[in-house]
């Protein structure tokens, strides 16, 4: 009887295991498609141009000249990306963005790369998952007020109203540097910024709150300029860059080398008028950054003389600074925006 009991049970093992082999394996799971962001740099590639988010409404930094044609500060930057990818800084589709559609704009892959005055921040950084390539322009938040206010300083203005544009730092700014000296104040938000000027210029408010480059240039599109002040305040820093999604580091990697290729085509004393002398310099960075030896470019997927483009047809730092912001445009001293050698932040890592 045991004997039996045994041979049943073995018998039935035996069966489940042959069922088992006979069974057909489950279907593969398909690998997930990458995400969006991380196929960004060969979409770009195939497309054969860039898609760029820039301000429209911004004098010297991104706004529409009276040809139709956008230009500006940030605009040049659009251009120095694309001619160092594809050896033609026009290959850019501009796409104007508000404060508040800038980054869903970059999220949802609707464009590659931002370059519209955007402040690096701790939560845009992780929460909004974009990514910063490098700084091109150090800023703060300042105020502009009518000169006939007689104001000069923030505690003058308790129970103002100020306008300001919402969806950005400047609004969290505004509330912070009031809140901290116990003053009232009455926000007037508005989601563009010409809103946002036009209402400060008509009387709306008692002040105007941006980036101090920014207020200089829209006071600069005023009617009567000189009755406007911007204080001698800084309530905030803002470091501005160009920005690309999470997702894929090649892309940002491109974007990154591209922008401190113009800091260092400006300390090297690299620059349009120069470019093609340059190529014969015997100083290694200078031959690494014109892609006369190693393979800079290649390692980035781009070629490797991508800043003999750019600077050919967009210029260093030096001279994209000049052609907007120098005495001939908005006039701002370069201040933080120098080259470290005198004195700046300007600081490119090493072409190495």
């Amino acid at each position: 009887m045991k004997t039996r009991s045994w041979t049943i049970v073995s018998l039935l093992v035996l069966g489940a295991l042959l069922a088992a082999c006979a069974a057909p394996a489950p279907p593969a799971e398909e690998a997930p498609p990458p995400p969006v962001a991380a196929a960004r740099f060969q979409t770009i590639l195939d497309r054969g141009k860039i898609i760029c988010g820039i301000n429209q409404e911004l004098p010297y930094f991104g706004y529409l000249n009276p040809a139709g044609e956008f230009e500006g500060f940030d605009v040049d930057f659009c251009k120095a990306i694309a001619a160092a990818v594809f050896g033609d800084a026009n290959a850019v589709e501009y796409v104007p963005l508000t404060g508040e559609t800038r980054l869903p704009a970059l999220q949802t892959g609707e464009i590659d790369v931002l370059l519209r005055n955007t402040t690096w921040t701790l939560t845009r950084d992780s929460v909004n998952e974009v990514d910063w390539a490098a700084i091109n322009f150090y800023d703060g938040q300042g105020m502009m007020v009518p000169v006939d206010t007689g104001w000069a300083t923030i505690e003058e203005m308790g129970g103002a109203t100020v306008c300001c544009t919402t969806g950005t730092t400047t609004e969290m700014n505004l509330a912070d540097a009031f809140r901290s000296r116990n003053l009232d104040y009455t926000p007037l938000l508005f989601e563009k910024t010409q809103d946002t000027a036009t209402a400060y210029e008509e009387g709306r408010c008692d002040g105007h709150t941006s980036d101090k480059s920014q207020l200089a240039a829209l006071r600069s599109a005023m009617e009567h300029p000189g009755d406007h002040v911007i204080l001698d305040v800084t309530m905030s820093k803002e470091p501005l860059g160009p920005v690309t999604a999470h997702g894929d580091n090649k892309w940002n990697d491109a974007v990154r080398w591209v922008t401190w290729g113009i800091i260092q085509a400006e300390e090297s004393g690299v620059s349009s008028t120069n470019v093609d002398q340059a190529l014969g310099s015997d100083d290694p960075t200078i031959k690494r950054l014109l892609g006369v030896e190693g393979e800079m470019g290649a390692s980035l997927g781009i070629p490797n003389d991508f800043m003999v483009d750019v600077l050919e047809q967009v210029g260093n730092y030096g001279e994209v600074y000049e052609r907007w912001l120098g005495p001939a445009g908005l006039n701002i001293p370069r201040g933080p925006n120098e080259l470290w050698t005198n004195g700046g932040l300007l600081y490119a890592m090493a072409f190495r």
